[in-house]
């Protein structure tokens, strides 16, 4: 049986439209004809993201191996778990921005001023987890605008973003319940 066009509907491309499309601009790999968004703008905040993961992923290393006191073996756990799952999300957007044929920014060098979340070492225990929760409350609001300016543009960066979005959630609530009531 061979290929038919989808039915006439002025939001579905032909096959035949769709294989005619697909062979141009084969160099620009997963950037289609139908890319949405403003990729320039997509890199930048990626790079910004990225480089908010990896400051994160430093302080939470930095923690772990700081924490000290009676309570710290379990927060120390905890710190490390998150630091390991910083660094995941930091490897996700980079792959993504070379996807989207750019270069993702490692160079230590302005790290700290493209990071939106800020290193703050933390004296005690206490300062460590409150400092890792602004981070993370720090990555939730960033998060959320990036998912409200990719909208429907670039659906795979924003599922991305949004997987991102939920385990930073999640260790918000991880850090606040460490917290002394």
């Amino acid at each position: 049986m061979a290929a038919e066009s989808f039915p006439s509907n002025p939001q579905l491309s032909s096959i035949e439209a769709l294989r005619a499309r697909a062979r141009q601009d084969i160099e620009n790999g997963a950037v289609t004809h139908s890319y949405g968004a403003d990729r320039a703008t997509v890199l930048r905040l990626l790079n910004e993201a990225l480089a908010t993961e990896l400051v994160c992923t430093l302080r939470y290393r930095r923690h772990y191996f700081m924490a000290s006191g009676m309570a710290a073996e379990s927060v120390k756990q905890e710190f490390r778990e998150h630091a390991e799952e910083e660094q995941e999300h930091a490897d996700r957007i980079a792959a993504r921005i070379v996807q989207l044929e750019g270069e993702p920014n490692f160079d230590p060098r302005g790290l700290a001023e493209r990071s939106h979340a800020e290193y703050v070492a933390g004296k005690t225990l206490e300062d460590m987890i409150r400092e890792d929760l602004v981070a993370e409350r720090v990555a939730i609001d960033s998060y959320k605008e990036f998912i409200r300016y990719l909208g429907s543009h670039d659906p795979t960066t924003r599922r991305m973003i949004e997987e991102i979005l939920a385990k930073e959630e999640e260790h918000a609530e991880d850090l606040v319940s460490m917290l002394p009531k």
